[in-house]
């Protein structure tokens, strides 16, 4: 009887053709990488060929497998023998070396209909089966001599090249080199990219067409920050509007951020299905990182007014300038059209503020007229519960920051 493989080799063969199997029959594609979530539909299907491995085995021809001992039956994933996505993740990464056997069962059904044990009797694919040693040396007999036969035609071919057929040949090596040498940093490039991806957790989660539609576009993002600006004695109940422009690229989003007084610049990604993570900075021509910003915006809520708990800045001038926790208020307006700044002109000048122009597809102009205002002003109590004082945490308590009804000058 032919030897199957195991351990590694064989679990990470088997679960490459489970996921191939199962995208042609689903038309679902498991994204492999680290998130186990991923792997969650394919892990729910083969659980559910496990959790009969108690009653089928000898059908199957599988190793025996106890019953549950639990009387009260129980649901996925909490069987005694259920797959998880990450069992599968680790297992098909490979650094498993030693995998469930109902894994490995598991795989054996899904693709050929019978178990492990009965699949050794008559393998039917001979990449589970392991080489013999004379088969191996017979491989290696086979490279070596067709390592003479090159090596032979080589040197009939070096005896008819003339001196210029020499340049000819150091050229070719030359180009050789060069593009092994490519080939080399591109293949570090591409593992580098890959560990910093990880790492860093870039593009961890593909959005669906859905998602991005309902992310890209033109919003309003309503911040309390001047509440917190230390140098302004008028600042209880401030609030400031800014117009923030959201485009899709491959995987993630970019966006500018008009603000009253300085512009952002950033990008989002989508972490889960919904969940959206933004990081922006003040715009400049330099590109240096000035006044860096992290935020969470949920896009599950059925809501036009959606909150994002950010870690921002009071930008208020040196070393006032202060970190500060808040909660921001998105309002999607539309998508599409393009975005005007106004600068220089007299309609700046007459209105004390920032305009910014919104030229809508259907060839509207929409006008912003962006500044600090109270939050009275919007004549919104839902903004107004959002974004007040209590939205705002300072990184070192501090009294007299935030004002109260009590202490401001209004």
């Amino acid at each position: 009887m032919e030897k199957i493989k195991k351990g590694k080799e064989e679990i990470v063969y088997l679960l490459k053709q489970v996921v191939e199997k199962y995208k042609s029959e689903t038309g679902i594609e498991i994204i492999q990488n680290t998130n186990r979530k991923n792997y969650e539909s394919l892990a729910i299907v083969l659980s559910e060929i496990t959790k009969e491995l108690p009653n089928s085995f000898e059908e199957l021809g599988t190793g025996a497998y106890p019953g549950d001992t639990n009387p009260n039956p129980k649901e996925y994933p909490y069987r005694k023998y259920d797959i998880t996505g990450g069992q599968i993740k680790d297992a098909l990464n490979g650094i498993v070396s030693h995998p469930r056997p109902f894994l490995v069962d598991a795989c054996y059904i899904y693709l050929f209909g019978i178990g492990r044990k009965r699949f050794a009797i008559n393998p039917t694919d001979i990449n589970l089966v392991e080489q013999s040693g004379q088969e191996k040396n017979d491989e290696i007999f086979i490279i070596e001599e067709e390592n003479i036969e090159l090596k032979k035609q080589l040197s009939v071919i070096n005896k008819q090249f003339t001196k210029k057929a020499s340049l000819l040949k150091m050229v070719l090596v030359a180009l050789l080199l060069l593009w092994l040498g490519t080939l080399v940093n591109y293949k570090e490039a591409k593992q580098n990219w890959a560990e910093v991806k990880n790492d860093m957790n870039i593009l961890p989660y593909q959005p669906t067409q859905m998602e991005i539609d309902s992310l890209e576009g033109v919003w309003l993002c309503y911040t309390g920050s001047p509440q917190a600006r230390i140098s302004d004695p008028n600042r209880f109940h401030k609030v400031v509007s800014n117009v923030v422009s959201i485009k899709y690229k491959d995987g993630y989003f970019t966006f500018n951020r008009y603000g009253a007084s300085f512009d952002h610049v950033g990008y989002m990604q989508f972490e889960s299905p919904g969940i959206v993570s933004i990081f922006s900075k003040i715009r400049k021509k330099d590109n240096v990182t000035e006044s860096p910003r992290h935020s969470l915006l949920d896009l599950n809520y059925n809501n036009a007014n959606l909150t994002a708990i950010s870690t921002s800045w009071n930008f208020d001038i040196g070393k006032k300038n202060k970190i500060i926790g808040i909660r921001e208020v998105y309002t999607k307006l539309g998508k599409g059209g393009e975005i005007e700044e106004v600068i220089n002109d007299i309609e700046n000048a007459s209105c004390a503020c920032k305009i910014i122009k919104w030229h809508k597809p259907d060839n509207t102009l929409r006008s912003f007229y962006l500044k600090n205002q109270i939050l009275d002003s919007l004549n919104s109590p839902e903004l107004s519960s959002l974004i007040d004082e209590r939205s705002i945490l300072l990184g070192r308590p501090q009294e007299g920051i935030l004002l109260s009804k009590d202490t401001t000058f209004y």
